[in-house]
Formats: C-alpha cells, sequence, structure tokens
C-alpha cells in the first residue's frame, strides 16, 4: 500500500477521536502483512488512566479479528484542529514490539502530504521481549 494513503487514513481516523479533555485528536492506520487496514482513534477518560491511544485501538482491532501479523502503521495528530505531530507514546511502542519486528514502518504524519519515516527499533531500542 502507499505510504501516503495510509498516512491520509490515520488522518481521516482523527475525526472519530473521542478527546474532550486534551482537544488532542490522534488518528492511527495499521497495516496487516496481508495488506488489510484496522484503524484506531484515542479515546480519552475523564480519570485519564483507562484512555486509550489510537495505536493500540487499532492494534486491538486487528488481533481481535485474529490477525497478529504487520508490516506498517500511520499515525496522524491534530491538536486543536491543526494537524500536529505526535510519535507513538511508550506503552504503545512496546505494544507494537509484541506484534511487529525491529524493522516495522512507523510513518507519523508531519503535516498535509509530509510524513516521517521509523523503524521500530529506531523509536524502542532494546525492546522489553520474552524470547
Amino acid at each position: 500500500m502507499d505510504k501516503k494513503v495510509l498516512c491520509d487514513m490515520a488522518i481521516s481516523a482523527t475525526n472519530k477521536a473521542y478527546s474532550p479533555y486534551s482537544n488532542c485528536k490522534v488518528g492511527a492506520a495499521l497495516l496487516s502483512a496481508d495488506g488489510q487496514v484496522f484503524t484506531g482513534c484515542n479515546i480519552e477518560n475523564a480519570s485519564f488512566s483507562p484512555t486509550i491511544c489510537a495505536e493500540r485501538t487499532a492494534f486491538a482491532k486487528a488481533v481481535s479479528e485474529g490477525v497478529t501479523k504487520f508490516s506498517a502503521i500511520a499515525i496522524a495528530a491534530k491538536k486543536d484542529g491543526k494537524l500536529s505531530t505526535f510519535t507513538p507514546c511508550g506503552v504503545c511502542r512496546q505494544v507494537m514490539s509484541e506484534f511487529c519486528s525491529d524493522d516495522f514502518t512507523v510513518l507519523v504524519v508531519t503535516g498535509e502530504d509530509k510524513f516521517q519515516e521509523y523503524t521500530l527499533s529506531e523509536l524502542l531500542p532494546a525492546s522489553f521481549k520474552l524470547d
């Protein structure tokens, strides 16, 4: 799949975010190894701890459908209605490491038609794994 298309899907997913406390809407588009795309958005909660990030929402949707092999994720964020650059939080990076190889592609939207590309190992060096 074209990386820009995946990024556009992440931007679109921001529109479904529930973020009344931070007003920061995050969307993710997770590409499985077999070409399926699972989108997710952040879902906030008044007590903050139960808040779930867009990336983990996308992974939960995919895994709940039996999909556990992935090739890329795009992440987009809007703060006060404008595109902002947000890299995945530490918890999301750890979840990615559970299902993805070190060379898994992470696309972070930086503006209209612009993104920064990382590998998971660049974002999470020396990750914690049981194997």
